[in-house]
């Protein structure tokens, strides 16, 4: 049974039980209640009458450890519910392992009154998990994910790629040459598309990437930025500038320069990624690449909301674009 079943024999429209679904005033009561009953009477993905008038999404995180930028999505996702009427429920590997049990995992969200399920994950989630979730109709959108999923998988996410170019660039016009790159996950998708980005404005410059000044951190908190960026630091010669694929990794790196008597950006300029709060607050405040957070968990709820209610999205994979943002932790290297 389908959404667009449950419409046909109600002899209403689609977009009439999305309203029934999701607790809208704006339908009479008998063409509810009829919509009501025909779900009882089908189960339609595990409906319970005492959780209609709370409809919930399930923002689960793949993560045990969640970063600053993770609580960023968290916030732009909870705000977009409250403008739809929707409660966000937030889970994580810690708390749940859906690889452990899929189909148990996803009964309890169908149980549960979940209208749809967003995953920010390291990985694209797994066949038996993806499955699961079909098999109570759960529908499923990835969230910023690190690596690009197929077509049959719906994400939302940023122009990485461009984001990368954009920060060597600035880097170049203010006359560093150079210039080391600093990453998280090495084989993480968003990680090879920042990194492909910063490479092509260096070769446009004719400016050379030297093995030694490429690092991959594990991660992109900055407890592992301190410690990369201790190593890049440590060269003979040093890097003029450092761009780092996530703002934690940068505040690591200017914690490194620190440690070494280096100033930022007297002797090392920093650049991070994504602009979340923290980029205010270090000290001198970072130049970074502005990333959509808040637009990317807007439009991940309103995609998540429109499959649930078995509406057409116009793709299955939507890159909502990056900015520079221009900070004091970058200028012109030392003569």
């Amino acid at each position: 049974m389908t959404l667009a079943k449950i419409a046909e024999s109600a002899g209403v429209s689609v977009a009439t039980v999305s309203k029934v679904i999701n607790g809208r005033p704006d339908v009479a009561q008998q063409t509810r209640d009829k919509v009501l009953d025909l779900m009882r009477q089908y189960n339609y993905g595990g409906y319970r009458d005492d959780l209609r008038a709370y409809p919930t999404v399930e923002l689960f995180f793949g993560f045990e450890r969640l970063s600053i930028y993770h609580t960023e999505i968290i916030q732009s996702v909870v705000d977009a519910g409250a403008r739809e009427g929707i409660a966000v429920v937030v889970g994580r590997r810690g708390d749940h392992d859906p690889a452990a049990d899929p189909a148990a995992w996803a009964r309890g969200l169908a149980a549960a009154g979940r209208r749809a399920v967003i995953a920010v994950t390291a990985n694209t989630l797994s066949s038996p998990i993806r499955a699961a979730l079909d098999r109570v109709r759960m529908p499923l959108v990835l969230l910023d994910p690190e690596s690009l999923p197929d077509n049959s998988i719906v994400s939302v996410g940023a122009t990485n790629f461009s984001g990368g170019h954009a920060a060597a660039a600035y880097l170049l016009s203010l006359g560093h040459r150079r210039i080391a790159y600093l990453g998280g996950t090495e084989h993480a998708g968003s990680n090879q598309a920042r990194l492909h980005g910063f490479r092509s404005a260096m070769e446009a410059a004719g400016a050379r990437v030297p093995t030694e000044l490429v690092c991959h951190a594990g991660t992109f908190h900055a407890a592992e930025g301190i410690e990369h960026g201790g190593r890049l630091l440590a060269l003979s010669p040093p890097p003029t500038a450092v761009f780092a694929s996530s703002d934690e990794l940068a505040a690591g790196v200017i914690e490194a320069a620190r440690r070494r008597g280096l100033r930022v950006p007297e002797d090392l300029s920093v650049v991070g990624f994504d602009d979340t709060p923290l980029a205010q607050v270090t000290s001198p405040p970072l130049t970074t690449i502005h990333g959509p957070v808040r637009e990317m968990g807007a439009v991940a709820l309103r995609t998540a909301l429109q499959l649930a209610a078995d509406e057409k999205i116009d793709s299955h994979h939507v890159e909502l674009a990056t900015q520079l943002v221009v900070r004091e932790s970058t200028r012109p290297p030392r003569d």
